[in-house]
């Protein structure tokens, strides 16, 4: 019985470590959302960071946690790819409402962990706050749509190195990896590449060379950057905390400010009113999704 008690609770947790990973997936893909913000909200973003920094002194031990996660975000970020693709196309303010909530909503246990607020700690949050925020005025890079598809090796290195900031934001809750991708100009060419991909078969050899190329980037920043920051949790975890819910708050900002930038999508009362409803239901969601991981 035993034996059978400890199986079913692994199962229950892989099941789990597959649902939160296709909620980072999910907010990895949406612009002016963090991955890792989700990992905190549902708490088991130190948890994936001890996976990652230990994978080469415990390599079973942590792929049983990153692979569930890793198949989780795959599945999240194919599965709402088209959907997202839409809402942010022709309602983007209802569907960044219910983001917006999805992320507010999960923010008690994080001001829990942070503790008590001294002047150190709110001068953090205070900083992590507008940097993010400013995030949303960085000019966005323009280039020919089908660049992807005529680059040469100075190209993928570029490409590579995109990545590799980019994963910045695979760690460090509160910055967006996609508005890393669209403030380079990389965002929607790869979203156009991909689903060209799926949904036509167009050029796969190419398309997987480059996607291998900016994954490849992403996962050697992803290990340099994992080692630091389970540093910083491990010698300043309070102040770490502060900084994460400023970087979080930040993002909300960042991902609003070229959506309300749209006059037109501001006229309408009942759209208006669809987004402040899309936003209550993403509180009301996190929150439960909060209480009953909590549990």
């Amino acid at each position: 019985m035993e034996g059978i008690r400890r199986r079913s609770e692994k199962l229950a947790e892989a099941l789990r470590d597959l649902l939160c990973g296709a909620l980072i997936g999910i907010a990895f893909i949406i612009p002016g959302f963090s991955g890792s913000s989700v990992a905190v909200i549902l708490g088991i973003y130190e948890k994936l960071l001890g996976a990652v920094s230990g994978v080469f002194k415990r390599f079973g031990e942590s792929m049983r946690i990153l692979v569930p996660v890793g198949l989780g975000m795959l599945l999240g970020a194919a599965a709402l790819l088209f959907p997202i693709r839409w809402g942010m196309a022709h309602v983007p303010l209802p569907t960044v409402s219910l983001f917006a909530g999805l992320a507010l909503g999960g923010l008690s246990p994080l001001k829990k962990q942070a503790g008590e607020a001294t002047k150190p700690r709110v001068f953090v949050f205070a900083g992590a706050l507008v940097f993010a925020a400013l995030l949303a005025f960085l000019p966005e890079a323009t280039r020919p749509e089908g660049f992807l598809y005529r680059l040469d090796a100075a190209g993928y290195l570029l490409l590579f190195l995109v990545g590799l900031i980019a994963s910045c934001a695979l760690v460090v809750p509160g910055i967006s990896g996609s508005m890393m991708l669209l403030i380079f100009g990389y965002y929607t060419p790869l979203i156009n590449l991909l689903t060209d991909l799926l949904l036509y078969g167009k050029d796969p050899l190419h398309s997987l060379l480059v996607i291998a190329v900016a994954g490849g980037g992403m996962a050697v920043g992803f290990f340099l950057i994992s080692a630091v920051m389970k540093r910083l949790l491990a010698t300043h975890p309070k102040g770490v905390y502060f900084a994460i819910l400023g970087f979080i708050l930040g993002s909300v900002f960042a991902v609003y400010a070229p959506v309300l930038r749209s006059p037109p999508y501001l006229g309408s009362v009942w759209y208006a009113l669809s987004a402040a409803l899309m936003l209550a239901l993403g509180w009301a969601a996190s929150r439960l999704f909060v209480r009953l991981t909590s549990r």
